[in-house]
């Protein structure tokens, strides 16, 4: 028998345990919210006032109560209709409390190995989230603020340091280049560094809340990386947490480099295990800071999405560029946030490319000539 209106207001459903809700993400001109399944981990996105809805089904307010909110928020009322297609959506997807849970999506039988010779990835834990939670627990007193702070101080001041002995450090790889053995360790060390960097995404992940679903191995030949797939980051409870979770890979990568910093400085000027040093000083340097330039997909991209509450922030603002050319009422119809968002990353993204091609082509010439 259907449920009268009144019947069916009287109701205090409750979300699912363990569905996550997303704080609002500007996705194109529209502002969105994004609610996670907790079986399978499908994900949609539902605007601010389905969201408003959503969110306050906690078993202890009746569909009239938060009608009532919703009527004094956006100014109307909610027919019984509404609330039976919004019910059904949530009932379909498994997301109220009590509903069946949604069978997991099969496994195919096989090995953890996907791709060709060429070109692939091959997991190399069985349990990556009970992994990294392992590692956090061996590493959660070194994540505390009185040991990151002064940590983050010495990285800064090492950089500076760095940054002052340049030409030194330029002469010395220009010369590492030319030193295939010593130029092997070096990348060595530097893929090492790389590992280290996917390892500390997944840590700070579990540190704040997160989990993570796969490590493994990524090669398109001749290059191969590791790989570590952090889930729920979206979902974490502050901006700070996500920048922590997306910054902790280059953090680590500058971390690594401490030690070598000690030898390279105690080494006299002309060394040749300065120089190696030197070498790797440089170019580690330079990978922890690259993946902090805000270009997709490096983690700096992450972290500038984050920070503006931004989804697709690089396709969306092409998007938007291309109807500021061809369609200018369309292009009108954003709002504000969204016109200022996607005309200062679109363009201030351009000039960084430039101005990089340029950097690069300047210190080649540099080295050429010198």
């Amino acid at each position: 028998m259907t449920a009268t209106p009144g019947e069916l207001l009287s109701h205090r459903p409750a979300l699912r345990p363990g569905t996550l809700l997303s704080p609002a993400l500007l996705h194109g001109p529209a502002t969105v919210h994004l609610i996670k399944e907790p079986e399978g981990g499908a994900a949609f996105e539902v605007g601010a006032k389905e969201y408003f809805l959503i969110s306050r089904l906690d078993g202890t307010r009746s569909l009239a109560e938060i009608g009532e909110e919703y009527a004094d928020t956006f100014g109307r009322r909610l027919a019984a209709a509404h609330w039976q297609r919004l019910l059904h959506l949530l009932g379909t997807r498994s997301l109220l409390a009590g509903a069946p849970p949604r069978p997991a999506p099969a496994t195919p039988p096989g090995t953890p190995f996907s791709g060709t010779p060429l070109r692939g990835t091959l997991r190399l834990v069985a349990d990556a989230d009970a992994t990294t939670a392992r590692l956090h627990r061996l590493l959660r007193p070194a994540l505390r603020t009185a040991v990151l702070l002064p940590l983050t101080g010495i990285l800064v001041a090492m950089e500076v340091l760095l940054a002052t002995d340049l030409p030194e450090l330029a002469r010395d790889t220009w010369w590492l280049c030319h030193q295939p053995v010593a130029l092997i360790a070096v990348f060595t060390l530097l893929w090492l560094s790389t590992a280290l960097h996917e390892l500390a995404h997944g840590v700070s992940a579990r540190h704040y809340g997160g989990t993570v679903s796969e490590i493994g191995l990524r090669w398109r030949l001749p290059m191969a990386v590791m790989y570590c797939t952090v889930d729920n980051y979206r979902y974490l409870r502050t901006r700070w947490h996500q920048l922590a979770v997306a910054g902790a890979g280059a953090y680590v990568n500058l971390l690594f480099l401490l030690p070598f910093l000690a030898w390279w400085a105690a080494l006299p000027e002309g060394d040749p295990t300065r120089r190696v040093l030197s070498g790797l000083l440089l170019l580690g340097s330079l990978q922890a800071l690259v993946n902090l330039l805000p270009l997709p997909p490096l983690d700096g991209y992450t972290m500038l999405s984050h920070t503006l509450r931004v989804s697709g922030l690089a396709p969306e603002s092409g998007r938007y560029l291309r109807l500021c050319l061809s369609d200018r009422p369309a292009a009108a119809a954003y709002p504000r946030r969204a016109r200022v968002v996607y005309l200062s990353y679109g363009v201030g993204s351009a000039l960084l490319v430039l101005f990089l091609v340029a950097a690069l082509a300047t210190g080649l010439y540099f080295l050429l000539v010198h």
